[in-house]
């Protein structure tokens, strides 16, 4: 595969929202295809179940009830521009703050 093929439409910091379930969240970190258990693959329902060849994003994720981490395949994630800030008590471990409706990572020298 070209390294374009595997270029992640989203990036770590952003907020973005299931396609199909009622959560958001934030992405902290990105995995270039499919890196989890092939148990964990199986448990999602085949007519929803997605390709692995594609990136996979882990997310500081929220619904309405309750706050967790999920992993999320790039077909099923879509940007959410609410511009509400992400509620997930990691979220001030891992980011700094927000710019621009991305969060900024700690680790990152540039800022």
């Amino acid at each position: 595969m070209s390294d374009e093929a595997r270029q992640a439409k989203f990036q770590i910091g952003q907020v973005v929202k299931h396609r199909f379930f009622p959560f958001r969240g934030v992405i902290f970190d990105v995995d270039p295809e499919f890196a989890n258990s092939e148990e964990w693959w199986l448990s999602i329902p085949q007519s929803i179940r997605p390709a692995k060849e594609q990136p996979y994003y882990h997310l500081l994720a929220e619904n309405e009830e309750t706050e967790y981490v999920a992993y999320v395949s790039e077909q099923n994630l879509v940007p959410d521009d609410s511009g509400e800030p992400i509620r997930h008590p990691q979220v001030s471990e891992i980011f700094s703050g927000m710019d621009n409706g991305i969060y900024q990572p700690r680790n990152n020298a540039s800022h």
